[in-house]
């Protein structure tokens, strides 16, 4: 499916760049939403300013950005960005990003995909990412376990988590 200003904002998934706000000004505003996300056409994409990223309305929108201080940011996404979403089908495989103790979910639409990760549903995908970012976080977890080193314990059982289908609990139990 190709996406275009009048269908991208319509069940997709999309990682926008954060850009400066100069960007902006030379552009016109093509749409103002309800909840005062602002949004700027242009031929090969979108440009949203909005103090709220994540889930808008039926999309799943991420943005990735270095500022931490803005709460209002701009974001920009070409057209080939945006790939189509719901709730039933197996979209979504999850990154993680072991040195900066984060973890997110990406689509398997995307150049990023490489058939390693298992593809699971929104609400699957959620729920295993909630627990991954738990095991980034903490470390009571590792209590009882054989392996020294936490970091190379918490690599292997997240690498499992995601190229496969087994549980923690399940996994855990290898390494008591």
């Amino acid at each position: 499916m190709t996406f275009n200003k009048s269908n991208f904002h319509k069940h997709t998934f999309c990682i926008f760049q954060e850009v400066a706000l100069d960007v902006l000004k030379d552009l016109k505003l093509h749409y103002k939403s309800k909840s005062g996300s602002s949004y700027y056409f242009v031929e090969d994409g979108v440009y949203r300013q909005s103090n709220h990223w994540g889930r808008a309305a039926n999309c799943k929108w991420r943005l990735i950005s270095d500022n931490n201080k803005n709460r209002t940011k701009i974001g920009y996404a070409n057209w080939s960005d945006f790939y189509p979403d719901n709730d039933f089908e197996k979209l979504y495989f999850i990154e993680v990003d072991f040195t900066n103790k984060s973890a997110h979910f990406n689509h398997f639409q995307s150049e990023k995909y490489s058939n390693v990760a298992i593809l699971r549903t929104a609400t699957e995908t959620a729920k295993l990412l909630k627990q991954i970012r738990t095991l980034l976080e903490e470390t009571a977890w590792t209590k009882h376990l054989k392996e020294e080193s936490i970091a190379v314990l918490r690599k292997e059982i997240i690498d499992q988590l995601i190229t496969t289908n087994r549980s923690f609990q399940e996994i855990k139990r290898d390494y008591l």
